[in-house]
């Protein structure tokens, strides 16, 4: 039976938008497939909390943190994970930019948070009174503020001038706390309120000095949103015992529902 000349044009157009989306997936796994990248920055990139850690000792470097499952699926030229928990901006020029050249295409970084003293914050609130959190808290937001813009711009500088032609992509993080979420003890409110406006305020400098340098810039506080900690389905660690370091770090699905559709997105 033959087809009638609107059923043939619809097959036609149809046909043509399968082999266009099918080319246009093709070409997207050949560009991928083509790239250089490196993976810089600190633990929230290394992938400390979420396990599988192999033998990357003190740096927890995790096979299931972003770099690696963005890697895993897009299969790039060619793949250096240098990211290395506990660091901070010296460290990552000082020895994480090794593999980062002029054959760069693509390179990711979180880095900041530590600078800012984000170990010692949660520390102080944790263990000290809610006046010497919201002290603490304030402090660190004052180095975001005066120092931390300096040493951001010492670090971008230097992947800029090994890897020109790069496309980089700074990634911030998450808020840790669901106000008025489930949590019954704890800190209260008033410090997770002050926690999460600092996240905010470094994520703002972040984004603007990644803008300032021609850089992208992904958000993950969408993706975290609902899966703070004190929501009902957390991807963040509370106070992890007896593995304390990966307290206030994202969980394996923190790194797979957050982190890697935010770096996906910013590609």
């Amino acid at each position: 039976m033959k087809l009638s000349r609107f059923a043939a044009l619809s097959s036609s157009l149809l046909l043509g938008a399968v082999l266009t989306l099918t080319g246009a997936s093709q070409a997207q796994a050949d560009e991928s497939a083509a790239l250089d990248y490196v993976a810089l920055g600190d633990s929230y990139s290394s992938g400390l909390g979420a396990g599988s850690y192999g033998d990357s000792g003190s740096c927890k470097r995790s096979s299931v943190a972003y770099p690696q499952l963005w890697a895993n699926a897009n299969s790039p030229s060619s793949f250096a994970f240098t990211a290395c928990s506990g660091a901070r901006t010296g460290d990552v020029t000082g020895s994480q930019l090794g593999p980062v050249n002029s054959g760069t295409d693509l390179v990711s970084i979180t880095v900041g948070g530590n600078d800012a003293g984000f170990a010692d914050v949660m520390l102080t609130c944790v263990l000290q009174s809610e006046a010497s959190c919201v002290s603490r808290v304030n402090q660190a937001r004052g180095y975001v503020d005066t120092t931390l813009p300096g040493q951001l711009d010492s670090v971008y500088n230097a992947i800029s001038s090994r890897a020109p032609a790069a496309k980089v992509v700074v990634i911030g993080y998450p808020r840790f706390y669901q106000l008025n979420g489930s949590c019954v003890v704890g800190l209260t409110e008033t410090e997770r309120s002050a926690i999460n406006g600092a996240a905010d305020h470094l994520n703002s400098l972040l984004a603007k000095r990644a803008a300032d340098h021609g850089y992208g810039y992904a958000d993950v506080t969408g993706p975290f949103t609902g899966h703070e900690i004190c929501s009902s389905n957390s991807w963040l660690h509370s106070v992890s015992v007896p593995n304390l370091g990966e307290s206030y770090h994202p969980t394996a699905q923190g790194q797979s529902g957050g982190y890697l559709p935010a770096f996906s997105s910013a590609v």
